[in-house]
């Protein structure tokens, strides 16, 4: 592994990356770990098959099908409440427990869920804190911020608080709720906090092996989490960590087919409607990846897609 990467882990995108797509993406790459959609919690401990729902790999060792370790990923506000879904899913087998606190969806951040967060660094030391207090010191605990809400005023009040209430690891999306998803990404920021004990993760806008050096070199940190880039360059992780060469057309076809012949997929219409939601990404790399969204949008046939993949 080069010098300028420690660790790489697979991002928590809600609604885009599931348990289909880490084991996709982690049987081509060398992930240190993957990060599950969010299991939003309210009041209650949430029964187990919601838990498996969002992660089914419980249910086995809580890896991917090459041995990545999953971790699952809590949102909410609610310290108590938190605090016992994750044990229960420290009890199912998860590999720790991430909180998140970065999601800038408006219902999400208008049930004071989420992004809306940011602007309380108390809270979210309660929460932190009591959760480590319930899943004990052996287990880890990381969460998953921004720089802010609508400014990056409280950004080091929130690190400060993730840190004292005894995280593991804190990964910060470079931008803040306000910036959404428009780049730039503002790595620089995250160099401006102290050297905490826990590991600090730099996320946003990783393209590329470039992107990745540069980010490292702004953000100081050599641990680094993929998302949108991991999506449009499918073996992004290998290229960054062993200096491999992007995917050819042929070996994307290959992946393509590969995930649409798993069994995993829900119903036709949940593998249609994923496959092209991933091809608006691939687009971003592979301009084929374009004209075949173009031939197959009404589609939901699975072998009528695989025939139009075969052709790409």
């Amino acid at each position: 592994m080069p010098e300028h990467v420690k660790k790489l882990i697979l991002a928590p995108m809600e609604g885009v990356i599931d348990q289909l797509m880490r084991k996709t993406l982690s049987s081509i790459n060398h992930y240190d770990l993957c990060i599950t959609e969010f299991l939003r919690v309210v009041e209650n401990l949430e029964p187990k098959h919601m838990f498996y729902r969002i992660a089914p790999e419980l249910q086995k060792t809580a890896t991917t099908a090459n041995d990545t370790p999953i971790r699952l990923q809590l949102l909410g506000q609610n310290p108590t409440c938190l605090a016992d879904n994750a044990a229960r899913a420290i009890e199912l087998g998860s590999h720790g427990i991430d909180l998140n606190f970065g999601c800038p969806a408006k219902t999400v951040n208008k049930n004071k869920g989420g992004a809306v967060l940011l602007d309380d660094p108390d809270l979210i030391y309660k929460i932190l804190l009591e959760v480590k207090n319930t899943i004990g010191k052996n287990e880890q605990l990381s969460a998953k911020i921004r720089l802010g809400f609508n400014d990056t005023e409280r950004f080091k009040d929130v690190a400060a608080a993730v840190n004292n209430a005894g995280a593991n690891m804190l990964t910060i999306h470079a931008r803040t709720k306000k910036h959404g998803y428009k780049p730039p990404a503002y790595w620089s920021h995250i160099s401006s906090l102290p050297n905490y004990d826990m590991d600090i993760v730099a996320n946003g806008e990783i393209w590329s092996t470039e992107d990745a050096q540069q980010c490292i070199k702004q953000s100081h940190s050599k641990i680094l989490m993929l998302g949108r880039g991991a999506l449009a360059m499918p073996n992004l992780a290998n290229v960054i960590k062993h200096n491999e060469q992007p995917y050819s057309l042929a070996q994307l076809k290959a992946v393509l087919l590969r995930y649409s012949n798993n069994e995993e997929s829900e119903s036709k219409y949940y593998y249609s409607s994923r496959l092209k939601q991933w091809l608006k990404y691939l687009k971003l790399q592979y301009p084929q990846a374009n004209q075949l969204f173009t031939e197959i949008k009404t589609l939901s046939c699975k072998n009528q897609i695989m025939k139009q993949i075969k052709k790409m």
